[in-house]
């Protein structure tokens, strides 16, 4: 926090600065959510990344905008060859971002430290990334992703030579890692995937011959054979070159849906260095995200190795699933904040009628809802970030493991429409100029528009959010977290805003135990208003938690004004659409929210 509010007049846009050190919210948000040994570790490498994702990323992003990569199947002599050619603007791009460690952080101990970092640095580090390039964050989030799924998975190790380039320091001997789900006749289906997995021939230590893999060993030994070639058809595959690929895919006999489902790793290239037998058929001609290659791959008995046991394939996926819907949160939140610093810039530059916009009382409600909401939203995706963090620390913490499950579908369903919304707007402020390529906020609202949709829809994840609680009982751990959070708000500034959230804390209960009753048809029609109301409820308490822990540090009520604004406006009393209250929260305290100026406690 600063006692000078920040002059967002001072500069032409959101570009050529420090995104960390601009970023109040954030550098709050990380510091409470890292492990404290590690955040004092970490802040000066944030700090150093967030310098520059600013300045030469957030060129370079531009450049790639106009110059994405393109596809050559064939060589001149018509033989495949599955190249992807990338500008040169890309390669530095990959070069500096992998170099800073966003991935090799979270699975190998950087210099200066016994102990790799959490997964949560490795979030914080993406939605900084995110301010400049949303679809570059693909790759780098899905090659973390891959290897989480190899460290987690691969328990004999036969795939540990991926592992390593998936988290190399060196770009030179990087891998990154990538995610084939959908396939055409399917979509969200992921049970409907009809590619199939044939067990390559092996030879025995006697020297017999057999093509038999034997299921997995009941007393946890290995199969036979761990590679097989697939033959099918994937419809959506982001970082289509990806060397450490994921996929599904089905072996022979084993049962229909996701039951009968493997995981393998699926190379460019075999271990031998031949050209894997896939053929790369074309690039999706995108809206945006245009930094990442996404197209249709064929394969055609291509080398692929098993990960694990076989027929665990979907549960296996599901470790990279959670990983990608929490980056894809985290990334949500760093176009919203993107998109509000340039409405923030724009707005203190430009005048309408004899003043700066900002001085509009309009202008001041809007810009202050984009600062709560943005805040919202960072509190809300961090938070399931550090649940996930923390279950990936211990796989035997059941409060971990059922927060990040049901915390985890509702931040990536909420946040990638906010961000839709915020960038829409933000494109709004701009006024034409926001509608023209030249400016950021066309590339952060084509960006925004797949957000939605990566990782499951809002209808899929609702639908996943039930059945957290229906199977998996995720309330148990869920309504005593929520009380916790408000139990640490005791404070006479907050007695009425947790008055009001533990009233609607009781009212998501009996909303719960409904939806518990009901018959399938009706718990599924009011699921995305299940998953709106737990957002709200989990948010206004994180944010009254974080308001009460700023006030005891400094006496400051910034974070109050915040808390208030956000429980007011979900949770309170719509009567008259609060216009009759009289009361205008973004007048009083612009300075101090948009422009995180301190409030003396006495003085709110």
């Amino acid at each position: 926090m600063t006692d000078t509010p920040f002059e967002y007049g001072a500069y032409e846009e959101g570009r050529h600065v420090n995104y960390w050190r601009l970023d109040p919210a954030l550098r709050a948000e990380a510091q409470r959510v890292y492990p404290p040994d590690e955040f004092a570790w970490a802040k000066s490498r944030l700090d150093e990344f967030g310098e520059l994702v600013g300045d030469t990323i957030a060129d370079n992003a531009d450049v790639v905008d106009d110059n994405g990569p393109e596809l050559h199947t064939y060589d001149r002599d018509g033989h495949v060859q599955n190249v992807v050619e990338y500008h040169p603007a890309q390669y530095e791009n990959d070069r500096l971002t992998y170099e800073s460690g966003i991935v090799a952080d979270a699975f190998d101990p950087p210099a200066g430290r016994k102990e790799p970092l959490g997964l949560v640095h490795t979030l914080t580090m993406q939605l900084i990334l995110s301010y400049v390039d949303t679809g570059f964050v693909c790759p780098v989030s899905m090659t973390a992703g891959a290897a989480l799924v190899l460290r987690n998975h691969d328990t004999d190790g036969e795939l540990d030579d991926y592992f390593e380039s998936l988290t190399s320091r060196s770009h030179e001997s990087l891998i990154e890692g990538a995610m084939f789900l959908t396939e055409k006749q399917g979509g969200s289906d992921v049970g409907a995937v009809e590619t199939v997995a044939e067990p390559v021939e092996t030879e025995s230590a006697d020297g017999d011959q057999s093509t038999e893999p034997l299921p997995a060993d009941t007393d946890g030994g290995a199969v036979q054979t761990r590679t097989y070639e697939l033959t099918g058809e994937k419809w959506f595959c982001s970082n289509i070159d990806a060397e450490g690929t994921l996929a599904l895919a089905r072996r022979p006999g084993a049962p229909d849906g996701t039951a009968g489902l493997s995981l393998f790793l699926v190379p460019n290239r075999t271990r031998d260095g031949e050209l894997n037998d896939q053929l790369y058929r074309r690039l999706k001609d995108k809206l945006g995200t245009i930094s990442v290659p996404t197209g249709e791959v064929e394969f055609d008995g291509a080398e692929a190795y098993l990960v694990g046991e076989p027929e665990r394939g979907f549960k296996y996926m599901t470790t990279m699933l959670n990983w990608e819907r929490i980056t894809n949160a985290v990334g949500a939140v760093g176009i919203v904040g993107r998109a509000l610093l340039e409405s923030k810039i724009k707005a203190a530059n430009r005048d309408a009628f004899g003043n700066p916009v900002q001085e509009h009382p309009l202008m001041k409600r809007d810009l202050f809802e984009m600062t709560v909401e943005y805040e919202a939203a960072l509190a809300f995706s961090m938070e399931a970030g550090k649940w996930l963090d923390r279950y990936e620390r211990d796989h035997d913490d059941d409060e971990a493991y059922r927060l990040m499950r049901t915390l985890t579908p509702i931040a990536k369903y909420r946040t990638a429409r906010m961000a839709v919304d915020t960038a829409s707007y933000a494109m709004e402020i701009q006024g034409g100029n926001g509608y023209v390529a030249d400016f950021v906020t066309h590339r952060l609202y084509r960006d925004a528009q797949v957000l939605p949709i990566w990782e499951g829809t809002s209808n899929i994840l609702a639908l996943d959010l039930l059945r957290t609680f229906e199977r998996e009982a995720a309330h148990e751990r869920l309504f005593p977290y929520i009380d916790s959070l408000l139990s640490s708000v005791e404070h006479p500034l907050f007695d009425d805003l947790v008055d009001a959230v533990t009233d609607e804390l009781e009212s998501l209960k009996r909303a719960l135990a409904t939806l518990a009753e009901a018959d399938d048809e009706y718990a599924q029609h009011e699921a995305k208003r299940l998953a709106d109301y737990v957002f709200d409820v989990v948010t206004a308490s994180l944010l009254l938690s974080n308001a009460r822990r700023e006030l005891d540090a400094s006496n400051d009520a910034r974070k109050a004004v915040v808390a208030q604004w956000f429980v007011e406006q979900t949770l309170g009393d719509s009567r008259g659409r609060s216009i009759t209250d009289g009361e205008a929260l973004p007048l009083q305290y612009f300075d101090a929210v948009v422009r995180h100026a301190s409030l003396d406690a006495d003085a709110f």
